[in-house]
């Protein structure tokens, strides 16, 4: 039963672990991007040899929405985690008082 029990418990446990992953990683690659969009506006600047808004605008866009997309994504995924995290506790809790009983349950036979 305990075996069973452990089988069942690393099939569910194992594809949390990815989207703890990603909530890990998504808002780096936000971070990543927001570099990147500041690398744009540099690039724009010295291109042009001038400072305004036509410069900075696609860098600053780049730099918000790949933050924003970071931010989002990762928030939705370790959201995610947690709550699949929770499930399975519960379905651990769950299974092992179903094998306490039935070991009582042989025990009184």
């Amino acid at each position: 039963v305990e075996n069973v029990g452990k089988i069942e418990i690393a099939r569910l446990e194992k594809n949390i672990s990815i989207l703890g992953i990603i909530a890990g990683i998504a808002p780096m690659l936000g971070f990543v991007g927001t570099i990147i969009g500041v690398i744009k506006i540099f690039y724009a600047i010295s291109s042009s040899g001038e400072f305004g808004i036509t410069q900075i605008a696609g860098g600053l866009y780049t730099k918000m929405v790949t933050s924003a997309a970071g931010l989002i994504v990762g928030i939705i995924a370790h959201i995610g985690y947690h709550w699949l995290s929770i499930l399975v506790e519960r379905m651990v809790f769950r299974m092992e008082n179903s094998a306490i009983e039935f070991m009582d349950i042989l025990q009184d036979n």
